[in-house]
């Protein structure tokens, strides 16, 4: 099963149901203006486990302009740092015979998903369990943090980002993604509201920067309400695979496919609401037949003169992740800092604006040879 194939399926086993011209804001509001963002993905994940403070806390010190948290409810409606919404890859939750009776097994267009899920904890019981590495197969020296860290709130993060920012005398943004808020919404958890507020409560959020994404349309345009694009926030609608619905899309009965959303009338109309446009990478400079870089697409240009930023995500250090002009020959797992300062460099010079990261300092490195 694919990510994007395992996404969809464990969003909808956590619900109960079937798988279904922007203005620019100024300088002054964009860390590192005149050169393109380092955005620390889920943090410093390439070094760190995910979302944990000490994931935040080294993209921070590595140089990133912004990290970004994933924002999923608890069952008591607080906003917490997770991915996907089973607690069992990311946590020790199945070591803990307290919580062995919430374990679940739903079977959806075929695929058996079993797990614990976020929306059946509340805030006080997450905050017991202690998180470990993801992927520790691919990133075995992240493991060593295994227990370490607790699960960590949106209001956490933000306070833990003001901290950074006053300790190191430079704004530090904050990009969180909300996770399926058409799910959360369907089983009496919806996040826009909870989020609005959350930004409200926090001196920092005032004028700090901030960059709100989302893969769902509605939510984006809901929030532009919110926030006018003379502030410090901007609002980034996020890209998946070109023949998948969005899920607020096909909740109301619509079509529209990503890959409408990538052609030049879809970035018009995402210009209307959004400030910046963030596929996957490949969705930018797609691989090639032998796996190596192809031609830009023409998405770039046309963002751009519908006015929007380009992002995407994401770049991550090791050889399998690499497009084949950048591999070395030290293994599949192993790192290789200057094949992703390289591959980094060919979607800079192909007009990217941002990016999201795995490892921050590479990207700060990336960043600041293209200028050179």
């Amino acid at each position: 099963m694919t990510d994007t194939d395992r996404r969809t399926v464990m969003m909808a086993a956590l619900a109960g149901v079937g798988v279904a011209a922007a203005a620019k804001l100024p300088a002054a509001r964009r860390p590192g203006s005149h050169a393109a963002l380092v955005i620390g993905h889920r943090g410093a994940c390439a070094l760190r486990p995910e979302h944990t403070l000490a994931s935040y806390a080294k993209a921070i010190a590595d140089g990133a302009d912004y990290v970004e948290p994933d924002l999923m409810p608890s069952k008591d409606g607080v906003l917490m740092a997770l991915h996907e919404p089973d607690l069992g890859k990311v946590s020790d939750i199945a070591s803990r015979p307290e919580f062995a009776d919430r374990r679940k097994v739903v079977t959806i267009g075929g695929q058996r998903v079993d797990g614990w899920f976020i929306n059946d904890f509340t805030f006080a019981e997450l905050k017991r369990l202690r998180l470990k590495e993801r992927i520790p197969d691919i990133r075995p020296a992240n493991t060593r943090y295994d227990g370490m860290f607790q699960m960590v709130s949106f209001d956490e993060i933000v306070d833990f980002v003001a901290a950074e920012a006053a300790t190191r005398g430079r704004p530090i943004g904050i990009a969180p993604e909300l996770k399926a808020p058409t799910i959360f919404a369907s089983i009496g958890l919806p996040v826009e509201d909870r989020f609005v507020a959350a930004v409200a409560a926090h001196r920092y959020l005032r004028d700090a920067p901030l960059i709100v994404q989302c893969f769902e349309i509605a939510t984006l345009e809901r929030l532009r309400g919110h926030f006018p694009r003379d502030g410090s926030v901007q609002l980034m609608q996020l890209i998946d695979d070109a023949p998948l619905v969005p899920l607020d899309v096909a909740a109301a009965g619509g079509t529209t496919r990503y890959g409408d959303m990538m052609t030049r009338q879809g970035l018009r109309r995402i210009a209307t609401y959004a400030d910046i446009l963030a596929p996957d990478i490949r969705a930018l400079i797609p691989l090639r037949a032998d796996g190596r870089l192809g031609t830009p697409t023409p998405a770039i240009g046309w963002a751009k003169e519908a006015g929007l930023l380009v992002g995407g995500y994401e770049f991550r250090p090791e050889n399998r992740f690499l497009a084949a002009d950048f591999k070395n020959g030290a293994g599949g797992d192993a790192r290789n800092p200057n094949g992703s300062i390289a591959e980094i460099h060919a979607y800079l010079r192909a007009g990217m604006d941002q990016f999201f990261t795995d490892d921050p300092g590479i990207g700060r490195q990336a960043v600041q040879t293209y200028l050179v």
